[in-house]
């Protein structure tokens, strides 16, 4: 990339995102940092980066919230990060997120009296949770999703588990046999375990279900970029979920 190019490419964004440092050091909004030519005989491409508007960290967008504001001033949770106009971002954790409502940083970012809806957060999470819901069911019509314990396990012998998902509400005991059955067989799988039986059962089209799995591929990258953005706006850890019984764990579950 020559760097005619790459300064082209940057008023580009500059345009549509909002003014470079200083101004926007100080008011927090859209950044794009300075970029890096490529080295010779390499295709990769640098990943777009953002600054959070409280903590200041420059880290890529896929693992930043994204805000804009809607004709009426609205501060509003761009989930996909297409809406047009000004964003700003935020570091996907529960405390950054309350302080940056508390201490007016959207007013700061976008340079202007903004509202803020009282339920932000909780509208940020439950966008969250539809959107992880909603990946999870286009996955299993893709036939890259299963549910139930025994068709888990199956999986895990064949070796097709990318991603383990267990009900928060799930005991203690089945999901301990299943990440055993993954040591066995040598996979490294990632466990999500903040959605609710009610949300699994909604995404399967099937009652109480508890446990599921995912193959790698597209869908599994969007459902685990989602998911931790949602445990940590939860402040959940995968560790302090109840270890009650759930009546729908059973073999067929």
């Amino acid at each position: 990339m020559t760097h005619e190019k790459t300064k082209t490419r940057q008023e580009t964004d500059t345009a549509a995102e909002g003014p470079l440092a200083p101004a926007a050091e100080a008011a927090g909004a859209d950044e794009v940092p300075e970029a890096v030519e490529e080295p010779k005989g390499r295709r990769a491409r640098a990943e777009p980066m953002r600054t959070c508007i409280v903590t200041r960290e420059v880290l890529p967008r896929d693992r930043l919230l994204r805000f804009v504001l809607d004709p009426e001033g609205r501060v509003v949770f761009d989930i996909k990060a297409a809406l047009p106009g000004r964003g700003a971002w935020v570091k996907p954790e529960r405390a950054v997120l309350e302080e940056a409502i508390r201490r007016n940083l959207f007013a700061r970012a976008f340079r202007r009296k903004v509202t803020v809806p009282p339920d932000l957060a909780d509208q940020v999470r439950a966008q969250l949770r539809q959107a992880m819901v909603q990946t999870l069911s286009l996955a299993r019509k893709a036939g890259v999703a299963t549910s139930g314990f025994d068709r888990v396990a199956a999986w895990i012998d064949k070796r097709r588990v990318k991603v383990l998902i267990e009900a928060r509400e799930g005991a203690r005991d089945g999901r301990r046999k299943l990440v055993a059955r993954l040591k066995r067989a040598g996979i490294r799988a990632e466990i999500v375990d903040i959605l609710s039986s009610d949300d699994l059962s909604l995404a399967f089209s099937r009652p109480n279900v508890i446990h599921a799995a995912m193959q790698g591929g597209g869908l599994s990258k969007t459902f685990l970029k989602l998911a931790r953005k949602l445990a940590g706006l939860e402040g959940h850890s995968g560790e302090d979920r109840p270890a009650r019984k759930h009546q729908g764990e059973q073999s067929g579950r």
